[in-house]
């Protein structure tokens, strides 16, 4: 089992919009990552800098961010574009993230 972290940037006020559309997850998106091997994913927000931290346990090497080619993910994608930071083709503008400890 592979741990994926990785950061994105939610627009100015947009917590609100951001957590009722997870909180409306598209059946077949989940399915997809289900199917592709991410058995855990957690995003977290901070507030003061509005950097949306997102966590994601895989079996394999690759994530949701080895998704884009998707249909399902290209539609999503478009779906967030209005409420956080993106690239041209609306993929969400991500880095990733280090770990640098971890505790079991």
């Amino acid at each position: 089992m592979t741990r994926l972290a990785f950061k994105m940037k939610l627009n100015e006020g947009q917590k609100d919009a951001y957590k009722k559309r997870h909180d409306a997850l598209w059946p077949e998106l989940k399915k997809l990552l289900k199917d592709n091997g991410v058995s855990e994913y957690s995003i977290f927000l901070d507030e003061e800098t509005n950097i949306l931290f997102a966590f994601q346990k895989v079996s394999g090497t690759g994530g949701s961010q080895d998704l884009s080619n998707n249909p399902i993910v290209q539609k999503w994608w478009a779906f967030m574009a209005d409420i956080m930071e993106v690239n041209p083709d609306n993929s969400p503008i991500s880095i990733p993230l280090e770990e640098v400890f971890y505790m079991e």
